[in-house]
């Protein structure tokens, strides 16, 4: 008799985003089969997005419309009023990648460095050797 054990059923160990995400407030329209919804990207990459507002069924494919340009889409996860979407073609130019630019460019890409000059060279407050 064989026994299945939790390493045979356990899902693959999940792999790093392969870009980085970013905050951003884009007001689009999302076509579904059936309809078309009002949403906002909220969170953009080149791999993909999370639209608030809008949701549609896991798996479905849809299109993002932004700019005049439609970016095709498939849905990821989907909850109430929010969803999570991957985009088959990496966003790589149009006014939604140039959106995405300018959201970074807008985005302090590390921590002030206001205070390195005032900065302790020993340990702790009181600058123990």
């Amino acid at each position: 008799m064989l026994r299945q054990t939790s390493a045979m059923t356990s899902s693959p160990p999940r792999r790093p985003r392969e870009h980085k995400r970013t905050a951003v407030d884009l007001d689009v329209i999302v076509n579904g089969v059936l309809n078309h919804i009002g949403g906002r990207i909220t969170d953009l990459s080149e791999g993909g997005a999370r639209i608030d507002g809008a949701s549609l069924p896991e798996r479905s494919r849809c299109e993002i419309h932004y700019g005049g340009q439609i970016v095709y889409a498939v849905v990821m996860w989907s909850e109430y009023d929010r969803m999570g979407v991957r985009f088959p073609y990496e966003l790589t130019h149009g006014p939604l990648f140039r959106a995405l630019e300018a959201a970074r460019e807008a985005t302090p890409s590390g921590p002030a460095r206001i205070f390195l000059s005032q900065r302790h060279t020993g340990f702790g407050r009181r600058g123990l050797n």
